[in-house]
Order: C-alpha cells, then sequence, then structure tokens
C-alpha cells in the first residue's frame, strides 16, 4: 500500500479500478449448508437461482447475486469462531414490509437482536443472525 507521502509526491493517475460500478455478487462462506440453505431458501424466502455444485449456490436479488458456499481458494484460513459475524447484509423493503418481515422471522422461531426501530438517521431497522451466525438487517428508509 502507498503512503501519505508517497501518495502526495505521485502524479495523479486514473486507476483502472475506477471502471468498477457496482457490487456485482456476495458470497458468504458457510459452515453448514444444510442449515444455511433452508435458512435462506424457508425463512427469507429466497428463490434458488442456479445450484453450480453441492458447494455453491446462488440466489437472484435484484441486478446483484447472493451465493452460498463452501470455502475453496480460503479453505486454509482459519474459520470464524462460532458465534461471530463474519459480516452484515443490509436487504432494502418499505418501512410496512419492515414490521412483516420482523413479524414472520418470529412466526418462524427467529431470534431478533433488535425490533423494528425507527432510526434518527432515518432507517426503519430490524436486525437479526443467519444459522452461522452473521448479522442481517432488513431496513427501510423513512
Amino acid at each position: 500500500m502507498m503512503g501519505d507521502k508517497a501518495r502526495e509526491l505521485a502524479p495523479q493517475t486514473r486507476s483502472p479500478f475506477n471502471a468498477i460500478r457496482a457490487i456485482d455478487y456476495t458470497v458468504i462462506f458457510v459452515r453448514d449448508m444444510a442449515a444455511m440453505r433452508g435458512f435462506y431458501e424457508d425463512v427469507l424466502a429466497l428463490s434458488l437461482s442456479r445450484e453450480l455444485s453441492p458447494n455453491w449456490i446462488e440466489y437472484s436479488l435484484g441486478s446483484n447475486t447472493l451465493a452460498l458456499a463452501r470455502p475453496s481458494r480460503t479453505s486454509g484460513d482459519a474459520p470464524t469462531p462460532a458465534g461471530s459475524a463474519s459480516l452484515q447484509l443490509a436487504f432494502k423493503v418499505s418501512a410496512a414490509e419492515v414490521d412483516a418481515c420482523a413479524d414472520e422471522l418470529v412466526r418462524q422461531g427467529v431470534a431478533l437482536l433488535s425490533p423494528p426501530t425507527n432510526q434518527p438517521f432515518g432507517h426503519r431497522t430490524l436486525f437479526f443472525r443467519d444459522p452461522d451466525g452473521n448479522l442481517l438487517e432488513v431496513y427501510a428508509e423513512i
């Protein structure tokens, strides 16, 4: 990485990374594929778009893809400790749908970390975890 001093002296050039316009897909490395797949399909009601193998399945969310995968390239990495979130995903819905999602999660036996709450920064939020402990948020702009 370039330090602050070197950055000041470097000529301003366009990085090839300036071509990035969006996140195309997000991969969640899973500990328990069956539990995670059940949660994302049965609880969150995501529709399976592709199953490339038992180790890689995909769901379409708008123009993005959410994939569940067993680690391969990172299989040598130390696993995230149980009870620790590896990531946070935020799913955008309407304000009324935040409450409906909370009701459905409770009906399905999912513990809410935070019930629907109007935040001072203009979002109505709901927080919960998936079976691997990742932090999930359903929110609406209010």
